[in-house]
């Protein structure tokens, strides 16, 4: 039973989660994942079913909250939608004007996630070890992938919503990275725009889709691998860390057009380079000493929140 403190501990959670889904290749499932409730989410999510429903209409709506852990999601999700509305522009305007030193600081909360979630696996093995290894090898694997190009047929939209999503719930990877390589991020933008109800529908159907089958897949795989299972998703931190390297060179970009007369330039392909590097074809300093302080800063954070999270038997 959780108490006003527990929840009000949630709602930050959610302020973590809805803070990186603003970042373009940081998963809100990242911070799920390393404030240790994912395992909950993931079995929240599979709770909405047609058995809930059925509970729903023979027990009532107080046996329907309980039985989807209404209480949780309603924390969690609170915290997510006060940070789109109050931290999304603090972040953004972070990102356009002090790009470095954000992709530092996230650097530094995910380098450190990796060895905490990974020492929740009391016997490492051969499976485990494998398990860690494909993780972030398939992971570094799609931060290299170059995107595609969107053959605009409704059947891609939707499956676009249904892989953008699982992108989402898992650590490490972004739903919006995933759009950018599937090449539908401009389509899903410009739908939005032009408030196109349809396309915004069927992408929402894949999404929900989506996210209902890979959470069960998800909900498997911890109950019959629980070890392996972490041990992939911690693999996928680590790989996911080429995507957050600070100090990047944009080879391919595409123009996003927030306006009539507003654009912004979206980065879609990008390779990593040294600080010294990247002031040489910049021009502008590349703030290794700030940069290494906000990695630092990710870093201790994350350690602290170990120290003092409750510790579950």
């Amino acid at each position: 039973m959780r108490s006003t403190r527990d929840y009000l501990i949630l709602a930050l959670k959610g302020v973590g989660m809805g803070a990186a889904d603003v970042v373009p290749g940081v998963s809100g499932g990242t911070i799920a994942f390393i404030t240790g409730i994912y395992e909950e989410l993931i079995n929240t999510i599979n709770k909405v079913n047609f058995y809930s429903i059925q509970v729903l209409f023979k027990k009532g709506i107080k046996a329907f909250w309980e039985e989807v852990n209404g209480n949780f999601l309603i924390g969690l999700f609170a915290g997510i939608f006060i940070s789109l509305v109050s931290l999304a522009k603090v972040i953004t305007f972070l990102l356009d004007n002090h790009p470095i030193a954000i992709w530092s600081f996230f650097f530094g909360l995910v380098l450190a996630s990796v060895p905490l979630v990974a020492k929740s696996i009391k016997n490492w093995s051969g499976s485990r070890y494998f398990g860690f290894g494909a993780g972030a090898v398939i992971a570094y694997l799609i931060t290299e992938l170059p995107p595609v190009e969107d053959p605009g047929a409704t059947w891609y939209l939707f499956a676009s919503g249904m892989i953008a999503i699982c992108a989402m719930i898992l650590p490490g990877i972004s739903g919006s990275f995933i759009l950018l390589l599937l090449g539908s991020y401009s389509t899903i933008l410009q739908a939005v725009n032009d408030r196109d109800l349809v396309a915004i529908g069927i992408f929402g159907g894949g999404c929900a889709l989506g996210i209902l089958a890979f959470s069960r897949f998800l909900k498997w795989m911890f109950a019959r691998y629980h070890d392996v299972t972490i041990a992939v998703l911690s693999g996928f931190l680590l790989g996911s860390l080429n995507k957050l390297w600070p100090w990047k060179n944009t080879l391919e970009s595409f123009v996003k057009h927030k306006g009539e007369s507003d654009e912004e330039i979206v980065p879609l392909v990008q390779e990593n380079i040294l600080p010294s590097t990247f002031t040489e074809l910049n021009g502008v300093d590349s703030q290794p000493i700030l940069a290494v302080a906000l990695a630092i800063a990710g870093i201790v954070i994350i350690f602290v929140m170990d120290r003092f999270a409750p510790k579950k038997a």
